[in-house]
């Protein structure tokens, strides 16, 4: 398995992204032309592009709802264990103080770099991906949603 880091660590589920999303992509597009060249149907293919539109909007909003929902719990734990395992204090203050993608980034980090990066967070108030950015050793997460 290639190593992960900063320009390849999206995850990507290929049924949904790259078939089903794609199909409804298509059928979308072959509504939308329907109805312009098939008008005594029209009403037909305009419900038909409604009803791939709900089914489209809807495949993307709940599947991502969901789980980045939990995923973003489980980040947040994960942040206050690590803190907790290398400071030996409770993370509530510090964690406040950062926004979630600031969180996020520190995940990637190993000890070492998680501490400077996590006072310049809150110092220098860098950016989620300038911490992504800064990483020397990716601490690669392959369990992503």
């Amino acid at each position: 398995m290639e190593s992960q880091n900063y320009k390849n660590h999206r995850k990507f589920y290929p049924p949904h992204h790259f078939i089903y999303l794609p199909l409804l992509m298509v059928l979308q597009i072959f509504g939308i032309y329907k109805i312009f060249s098939d008008e005594p149907h029209e009403l037909i293919w305009i419900l038909f592009s409604v009803v791939i539109f709900l089914i489209f909007y809807l495949a993307i909003m709940v599947r991502q709802h969901y789980a980045l929902g939990l995923q973003n719990r489980m980040v947040r734990l994960e942040f206050r264990q690590r803190y907790f395992e290398l400071f030996q204090l409770r993370s509530d203050e510090t964690e406040s103080k950062l926004t979630f993608d600031q969180i996020a980034a520190l995940r990637f980090a190993y000890d070492e770099e998680f501490r400077e990066l996590l006072y310049k967070a809150l110092h220098e108030k860098i950016t989620g991906d300038e911490i992504k950015k800064s990483i020397k050793r990716w601490r690669a997460d392959h369990h992503r949603i």
